[in-house]
């Protein structure tokens, strides 16, 4: 990729985690970029990573983005259209509905704004956790409405094209529906669960394996930035945790049936059901590349916790020439050592057997 894909400088306002991250695509890809925070820390942090170079009083950009916390989107969003007159204006924000009314409210110029909203994240925030690649592959969220310029919205495709993503258009409320059934209730449920330990027993806790380390990973995201964006998306939100509250209720008198009777088959058909059910949700979410979820095999490998170990499976694994497809990681209670599944295809699976056998790997699948 070359500047040209973006004829001119980018100016990006809030040197966070997405607005460095995006600074460090653009430069990697030749384009200029130029940066502003209201933190002197954040903005001396992005320039020495090389996200960009402080404004100089000649700048103007053909492109404004605006990544600052989601309550404060509409009106820096609103702010930049008045700065920067006749130049497009993207964000990065999680929320669309709630951002454009308050641009709007703000006065925005809303014929150069187009919503955006980059479908990556790292639990680290900050600029320190910035990186050049993190929006590589991922999907990028537009969400331009009906008076929005046409030129402004081939400028953002170009904005996303340099940083490695792929653009989808839908309207506002679309995305946010869309985001509360896929991300918002997804992290609402991770931190409702993670507080049941609080009030859990150590010695109950202690034994947690990797399924609940799964479902609760992302409960230490950014509080302040979660509360915005719940807040900022309530409506859909809830409306996907009534039909949740519906399962959790049929749920709980369904278990109160089985308590009374283990063996009552109308109430053990019940919960089957529901089990099922989520069986088959699990199986709409995409796979690789967007692709139908596929059947990998696993091949499940001990290993002692050392520097090298997990590299070395790696190694043997591409010297085989053996893709692996997805790994997990089992740490072992009260041993420094850890169970590693490698998810294969089915047709590699017995293939890599015999290439860590041959190693001396202790392969426990």
């Amino acid at each position: 990729m070359t500047a040209a894909v973006i004829p001119g400088s980018v100016h990006i306002i809030g040197a966070g985690l997405i607005g460095t991250s995006v600074g460090l695509a653009l430069r990697r890809a030749g384009v200029d970029v130029t940066l502003e925070d209201s933190s002197a820390d954040n903005l001396r942090i992005a320039v020495e990573k090389g996200a960009g170079r402080t404004t100089g009083s000649g700048d103007l950009p053909v492109l404004v983005v605006v990544a600052v916390p989601p309550r404060r989107t509409g009106e820096v969003v609103a702010d930049a259209t008045r700065r920067f007159p006749g130049v497009a204006v993207t964000d990065v924000a999680s929320i669309k509905t709630v951002v454009l009314a308050d641009a709007s409210a703000a006065d925005a110029d809303l014929s150069h704004v187009v919503g955006g909203h980059p479908m990556a994240g790292r639990e680290t925030s900050g600029p320190e956790g910035a990186r050049a690649d993190l929006l590589d592959d991922r999907l990028w969220m537009i969400t331009p409405t009906p008076e929005v310029d046409v030129e402004a919205v081939r400028m953002v495709h170009r904005l996303i094209t340099a940083c490695g993503a792929y653009p989808v258009e839908m309207s506002p409320e679309e995305h946010d529906r869309a985001v509360a059934l896929v991300s918002h209730v997804p992290q609402v449920l991770s931190s409702l669960l993670a507080a049941q330990l609080v009030n859990g027993r150590p010695e109950d806790v202690r034994i947690a394996g990797q399924g609940l380390r799964d479902m609760t990973r992302i409960a230490g995201s950014n509080l302040p930035m979660w509360s915005d964006i719940i807040a900022g998306n309530a409506a859909p939100i809830s409306a996907v945790l009534e039909g949740l509250l519906a399962d959790l209720q049929s749920a709980q008198a369904t278990l109160a049936d089985l308590e009374r009777a283990p063996s009552d088959r109308g109430a053990l058909d019940r919960m089957e059901d529901l089990l099922a059910r989520g069986g088959r949700g699990r199986e709409l979410i995409p796979g690789k590349h967007g692709a139908a979820a596929a059947d990998y095999a696993v091949v499940s490998v001990m290993i002692e916790d050392k520097p090298g170990r997990l590299g070395r499976l790696f190694v043997v694994a591409g010297e085989a020439g053996v893709n692996l497809e997805d790994v997990r990681i089992e740490h072992v209670l009260g041993r420094p050592s850890g169970l590693v599944e490698l998810f294969v295809q089915p047709s590699d699976a017995e293939e890599l057997i015999a290439a860590f056998r041959g190693q001396g790997i202790d392969v426990r699948a």
